[in-house]
């Protein structure tokens, strides 16, 4: 008999939930314990061994730092959403990204890396705070850039800030058997599913679209089993983990994060058009306008252009600043993916870290504003763009 895989709206219903009728409930439990009782010495040893050597659960949780049931609730649920054996959940995205290298560090001693990335990833990755060093190449050129040396290939498609997109499947072709890490934050699993293109590592900040809501800060990666446990290993020793409230209210998120997506996806393809035909407005980055590299795989490797889209304003940097103060709907704050729109200038805040030659080659300028589009009334989303627009010339003309 053919085993049938639930659509991914189904899936986000009901994974990790598949314990609920033996528990007793209807709704995710919450367990806040931070220790837990060992009445049988030789067990909690055991327990206590398997977990710190990346076991992804124990006869005993032990403690905390070590597994949580709230916690693994939310892995299990993400895990079967991104269609990989397991996943790992961590305090923040970049807590998930430290985890990553730091895991990376007893496979080699560099890592190749595709820009733009995330301004904190960046920052993190060229400094070589980790004690692994970085190339950056360009996707074409990840074939040529490996050695023996490699431990990983990082790339983040579509790109922050610019929603450039790069071919998951030719970058893991040309790693071979070097494990490819995709941030996938701007995508999520329900538009895009690295695995499935061959990817070893799926990293999601889930603080954005998987939290949805602006009340939790989170990272989580999916991968298969091996990867898991180095990851839970140096989880366990550096204590990187997820609050349980935190996953809580992730997996509580997640039967909405469809719906969510969906719907921000819709009112963003509109907002970019209109910013399209506005004449304060240089240029829109958006792959559903097609102004993006490889803007055709938002209808291949990806289900949708999504809901993030950035756009230059032709009076640079005093131009952004006169709109970020002008919005009234939208709130000018850094993070995405909420329920509500969020403005934020990447050069002066999210990618205020990186060099600013490498802003320039990324094509963050001082002019470019982010805008991740929310599920309000695409009306009303634009009537505020339109008026913070018009704002934004008054103050230039005067």
């Amino acid at each position: 008999m053919t085993h049938h895989r639930p659509h991914p709206d189904t899936l986000g219903v009901h994974a990790g939930r598949e314990d609920f009728a033996a528990l007793g409930v209807h709704a995710p439990p919450l367990d806040l314990s931070t220790t837990y009782p060992v009445t049988d010495l030789d067990e909690g040893t055991a327990s206590f061994d398997a977990l710190v050597g990346g076991a992804a659960r124990a006869a005993n949780p032990i403690y905390a730092r070590l597994h949580n049931p709230t916690v693994a609730r939310f892995e299990q649920a993400l895990a079967q959403l991104e269609g990989s054996r397991d996943a790992v959940a961590f305090a923040s995205g970049m807590a998930a990204m430290s985890a990553c290298l730091l895991a990376a560090r007893q496979r080699g001693g560099h890592v190749l890396a595709v820009r733009p990335l995330y301004g904190t990833s960046d920052h993190l990755l060229a400094s070589g705070l980790l004690g692994i060093g970085t190339r950056w190449v360009r996707p074409e050129e990840v074939g040529s850039a490996i050695d023996g040396d490699t431990a990983m290939v990082i790339i983040e498609t579509p790109a922050n800030s610019t929603l450039d997109l790069i071919d998951i499947a030719a970058v893991v072709r040309a790693a071979g058997t070097v494990p490819v890490l995709v941030d996938s934050t701007f995508a999520t699993p329900v538009l895009q599913q690295p695995v499935a293109l061959g990817a070893t590592l799926v990293l999601h900040s889930a603080t954005k679209f998987l939290g949805g809501h602006g009340d939790v800060i989170a990272g989580v990666v999916a991968c298969d089993t091996e990867w898991a446990a180095a990851l839970r290993q140096v989880r366990a020793a550096t204590g990187g983990l997820l609050h349980p409230l935190g996953a809580y209210l992730l997996h509580r998120g997640l039967p909405t994060l469809s719906l969510r997506v969906h719907k921000a996806q819709a009112n963003a393809q509109v907002v970019a058009e209109r910013l399209a035909a506005h004449p304060a407005v240089a240029r829109v980055c958006y792959p559903g306008l097609g102004t993006v590299a490889n803007a055709h795989l938002a209808g291949s490797q990806m289900r949708g252009p999504g809901s993030l889209l950035a756009f230059e304003l032709h009076g640079g940097h005093a131009a952004a600043a006169a709109v970020m103060a002008a919005v009234r709907l939208a709130t000018p704050a850094v993070s995405l993916g909420s329920v509500d729109t969020l403005i934020q200038h990447p050069a002066g805040l999210t990618h205020r870290v990186v060099d600013a030659q490498t802003q320039a080659r990324c094509g963050i300028t001082a002019g470019l504003l982010r805008l991740s589009v929310g599920i309000e009334d695409v009306e009303d989303i634009w009537a505020d763009l339109l008026q913070a627009l018009d704002a934004a010339r008054e103050a230039k003309a005067a």
